[in-house]
């Protein structure tokens, strides 16, 4: 196996992920899926990124490089490439990280609205003036036509082809979109001669040679005449794939799928394979199965990164049936010999970095709006009341006993059955606190059964364009972009935003009406917080 390290620059984006029923046309509404109380998931993504996380799931040493922002989403990302031991040489100067909007129907086919970023910032000036060593030293250099400028993306391969370093481009957009989204058409044409291996999907490639008619085969031919590249892998979706380098040409049909989930990334995933593959120095037809192997093992799962690296590591191995090949997941994923005290500790890092995080964006005129709200509340005679359905309901609990021990008398609603009935205890001039990570669960009908009743509400969400924060007067922010463990979906972090956030405007409240070490004492003779507030309790 070569063992220089394979580099990459392109797309790095926070996927954000919604299930609908079926993608829409133009002048069609629809309805989003609400899976467990979520309507929206949260993955790593960026056809770089992606194909170098199969690649780097799979054992070869990898790295990318390039222009990325120091906020939320650069940090998540940070956290993935960590995560499977992709070495990072990035420049953290960019306006903002790359994110995604991506709805993917019920067939598991999607549509994909991109904000490119950081990645559309960089110019060739930037790459000759960080990367020019880095790429000369590189074992392979791989790059895209999706997000990073046309001009940029030259620069790194002709840099390389300098150094005598093999390439790969991948052709992810078709030309009338790259042009001039990303470049002119000179560049691009540049550009495409330069790689020595052009991994291009059909749609891209039959833009270029349209006199192939559709023909995988005959296209990926006619691109490798046209351009001078010693292979041109054309991916060709479910079909498989074809290949035209020297002395071959092939035609691989895919592999089948148990469930076809989110076909989100399987190109990505199909040329981290190959990059393994050619690392591993395989003949063309071993690569195409290992290749085709990552493609059918993404589809089976949301998203397009490899975020459970375990599991997609076993299913790749049990679906490649090519020449014997060594593989092994990165000593960093290493799940075996890891201890519970090294999980427990990366799960409280996640929670530490979040909420640092939900800290430096803090909202002074929120937490006033709210603490005004709920003192106008009780100078009328109102009450407050703290509701939550799920996790949420927990934090909720806590809260209404924590204001009520320190001076702002609170009472627990039930999230759902106040729509039952419950909602009862309410009376006009009351406030509600609303908590939910998402803001789009049962409990916007409870926001809204309370809300008609004539009280006023406080949402502490994730998302402060969700349904719950559209029928509150005030929103808090809570929102976390990672939970923490192994999976990542469990409430974690924002279960612990939510009470921090919580126990914040307790304490605002706290002082705000003179409460007292004997007031509090009042309110809690027992125990060893009773014994201590009486020791010093004012008369």
């Amino acid at each position: 196996m070569t063992l220089g390290r394979t580099l990459g620059i392109g797309s790095m984006a926070v996927d954000r992920i919604r299930r609908v029923p079926r993608i829409l046309g133009s002048e069609e509404k629809g309805t989003i899926h609400v899976h467990g109380g979520v309507a929206e998931e949260q993955r790593v993504g960026g056809v770089v990124l992606n194909h170098l996380g199969w690649a780097a799931m799979l054992g070869i040493p990898t790295g990318i490089f390039g222009k990325q922002a120091d906020d939320e989403g650069g940090r998540f990302l940070r956290k993935a490439m960590d995560g499977l031991g992709i070495e990072r040489h990035l420049v953290l100067d960019g306006s903002a990280s790359t994110f995604a909007d991506i709805f993917v129907d019920d067939s598991g086919e999607r549509a994909i609205y991109m904000a490119p970023g950081a990645t559309s910032e960089t110019t060739p000036a930037f790459i000759r003036e960080h990367f020019t060593q880095l790429i000369q030293a590189a074992g392979r250099v791989t790059t895209e036509v999706s997000q990073l400028p046309l001009d940029a993306a030259l620069c790194v391969l002709e840099i390389a082809q300098e150094a005598g370093v093999p390439t790969l481009l991948d052709l992810d957009l078709p030309p009338s979109d790259a042009v001039p989204g990303l470049g002119d058409t000179e560049t691009l044409e540049k550009l495409l001669h330069a790689a020595d291996v052009l991994k291009p999907a059909k749609a891209a490639a039959a833009e270029l040679v349209p006199e192939a008619a559709g023909d995988v085969l005959a296209v990926a031919e006619a691109l490798r005449r046209r351009y001078g590249n010693s292979a041109v892998v054309v991916t060709d979706g479910a079909a498989g794939c074809a290949i035209s380098a020297e002395g071959v040409a092939l035609r691989v049909p895919s592999k089948a799928a148990k469930e076809v989930i989110d076909t989100t990334g399987a190109g990505d995933a199909f040329l981290g394979g190959l990059l393994v593959a050619l690392a591993s120095e395989l003949g063309w037809e071993d690569a195409a199965l290992l290749a085709n192997a990552c493609g059918a093992a993404c589809v089976e799962k949301l998203g397009a990164f490899p975020d459970d690296p375990t599991a997609a590591f076993a299913r790749v191995c049990e679906l490649y049936d090519g020449a014997p090949l060594e593989l092994a997941l990165p000593e960093c994923v290493g799940t075996s010999s890891m201890l519970a005290s090294e999980r427990a500790m990366g799960a409280f890092g996640v929670a530490v970095d979040e909420l640092i995080a939900l800290r430096e964006r803090y909202d002074p005129a929120g937490f006033d709006a709210a603490a005004a709200c709920i003192r106008a509340c009780h100078a009328r005679g109102g009450r407050l009341h703290v509701t939550g359905i799920g996790k949420p309901e927990h934090v909720a609990h806590y809260a209404a006993s924590l204001f009520s021990s320190t001076g702002t008398p609170a009472t627990f609603l039930h999230g759902t059955e106040a729509v039952h009935g419950s909602a009862g205890q309410i009376v006009a001039g009351d406030v509600v606190i609303a908590i939910s990570n998402s803001g789009a669960t049962e409990l916007t009908a409870t926001a809204k059964a309370v809300r008609s009743l004539g009280a006023e509400v406080i949402a502490v969400t994730g998302n402060p364009d969700s349904p719950l924060a559209a029928e509150a007067e005030v929103v808090l922010d809570a929102g976390v972009l990672q939970e923490g463990g192994g999976l990542g979906l469990a409430p974690r972090a924002s279960a612990a935003a939510e009470l921090l956030v919580l126990a914040a405007l307790s304490a605002a409240l706290e002082e705000e009406c003179g409460f007292t070490r004997a007031a509090y004492h009042a309110r809690h003779p027992g125990g060893q917080l009773g014994e201590k507030s009486a020791s010093r309790s004012e008369d």
